[in-house]
């Protein structure tokens, strides 16, 4: 039976010794999540989405890496991996969820009701990902690092922080613009082969799920090593990994496919529209 142990200084970076079983099962729902979505994307060859597939990789890697963890949870590098690769694949999830509104306000011609520019809607939002997904990424590099673990809890606090500004404004800037469609509809609305409403629920689902998720992250690293979350592992899954296996469900089921053909971030594009899902 694992035994928890510390690192060579004494200091103990696991709390508990993680389990096995709810590492796989993890696992195979996100192998499983993910090959669905690649598979998606190599049928309708629709590359916005391929940063939500990369996040399902990130998810893959940590879960597996936690699996590896169980019996070493006195070496280093495999903690920081499972703990960057799962910190960090939400982040990936958000970049396809922020093109998909551009998308959906293209598709039905209704640029005027856009609270940002349509060419400054993706770029907006990317960059803020980009962002927080520079300063998460440094800030997990940093702790674990001698003498800079606080720091790093600090700057990946900020990152997780800016991430949830940067959702609650993304579902504002959503939800403002299908408010406006339906006080005053473009005529693209009518057409059936535009399920626009459909698209725009699947993106609050996910926005919420990784608003949740998110604003557990800020809470686990602002209580600490010996917080609550990071002392017990149940927390993991029920705020984390269970939202997230979600937030790739409802993605894959609901999948924007039929938003291809709307791809530029320009002002103009085609007005043809893939109906094949």
């Amino acid at each position: 039976m694992a035994k928890l142990q510390p690192l060579k200084s004494g200091y103990y970076v696991w709390q508990y010794v993680p389990s096995i079983v709810a590492a796989v099962i993890f696992l195979t729902l996100f192998l499983i999540a993910t090959s669905f979505h690649f598979w998606k994307i190599f049928r309708h060859r629709v590359r916005f989405t391929l940063p939500f597939a990369i996040g399902g990789i990130f998810e893959i890697i940590g879960y597996a890496t936690r699996i590896v963890s169980h019996n070493n949870t006195g070496k280093l590098i495999p903690y920081c991996i499972q703990a960057v690769f799962i910190l960090l694949g939400p982040t990936l999830f958000a970049a396809s969820v922020y093109m998909v509104l551009a998308r959906v306000i293209r598709s039905v011609h209704a640029e005027k009701h856009s609270v940002l520019p349509l060419n400054w809607v993706t770029k907006t939002f990317i960059l803020s990902d980009i962002v927080t997904f520079i300063v998460q990424a440094g800030g997990s590099g940093m702790m674990v690092s001698s003498g800079l673990t606080k720091i790093g809890e600090g700057v990946v606090i900020a990152g997780l922080a800016l991430q949830v500004l940067s959702f609650i404004l993304f579902i504002v800037t959503a939800y403002v613009f299908h408010r406006r469609m339906r006080h005053s509809p473009t005529a693209e609305v009518f057409d059936i082969a535009l399920p626009w409403k459909q698209r725009l629920r699947s993106l609050y689902a996910i926005s919420a799920l990784i608003l949740v998720r998110s604003i557990f992250r800020v809470v686990e690293y602002a209580m600490g090593n010996d917080g609550y979350p990071l002392s017990n592992e149940w927390t993991l899954y029920v705020f984390d990994a269970a939202p997230m296996f979600a937030a790739m469900v409802i993605f894959g089921v609901w999948y924007p496919s039929d938003l291809k053909p709307f791809l530029n971030d320009g002002p103009s594009s085609s007005r043809a529209v893939e109906t094949k899902v």
